[in-house]
């Protein structure tokens, strides 16, 4: 794919975000109640519309502004691959929320947010190429402590289980994608690699 196609749909995603919240405030209506609830009949819904209801504005322009960087170093290093990577973020992030999760109402993007962090720091290591081996450094240290402290149950009305999903589901992702494709001889984007031997 091209670049307007990858870029379309992200700002499509980001789009479909911010009609999320709008639609909250349509009177007498809170689409929050179709957040992810694990172990529930009606939280299966919430596994594919949980990245795109928040809690306030606050919430939403928190998750937003991590999500533009992560989904920018995703367009830039994977661009191939990286409605695919959002989607299965998503999905498995989502499963594995709705089947180990605190019983709750899960809402928000973070869960999509610690997964590309892990997807890209996962795969920059594997791949050893050294601009985005930088990059997956960028990440830890732009959301380190965020990241951290944000898997630990220490903050009530946060979903450090569904942070610890997401992460979880982004680097096995990354993983995954890894033994699963053959390397090419000449890879697409001929970013230098990093010898380790």
């Amino acid at each position: 794919m091209n670049g307007s196609p990858q870029l379309s749909w992200s700002v499509g995603l980001i789009a479909a975000m911010v009609a999320g919240y709008l639609i909250s405030w349509i009177p007498g209506f809170d689409p929050n109640v179709y957040g992810l609830v694990p172990r529930t009949f009606g939280g299966l819904f919430g596994i594919a519309t949980m990245p795109f209801l928040h809690a306030g504005l606050g919430h939403l322009l928190a998750n937003l502004s991590s999500l533009v960087v992560l989904l920018g170093f995703l367009l830039v290093f994977h661009s191939n691959k990286a409605f695919e990577v959002v989607l299965e973020v998503i999905l498995l992030g989502g499963i594995l929320l709705w089947l180990f999760g605190r019983s709750a109402l899960h809402v928000g993007a973070s869960g999509l947010v610690y997964g590309l962090a892990g997807y890209l720091i996962a795969v920059g290591f594997a791949q050893k190429r050294f601009l985005e081996l930088i990059a997956s450094v960028i990440v830890a240290f732009l959301y380190g402590t965020s990241l951290v402290w944000g898997l630990l149950p220490i903050r009530p009305g946060i979903s450090w289980d569904g942070h610890l999903a997401g992460l979880i589901a982004g680097i096995a992702i990354g993983i995954w994608g890894e033994t699963r494709a053959p390397r090419a001889a000449n890879p697409p984007d001929q970013f230098p690699r990093l010898s380790l031997d």
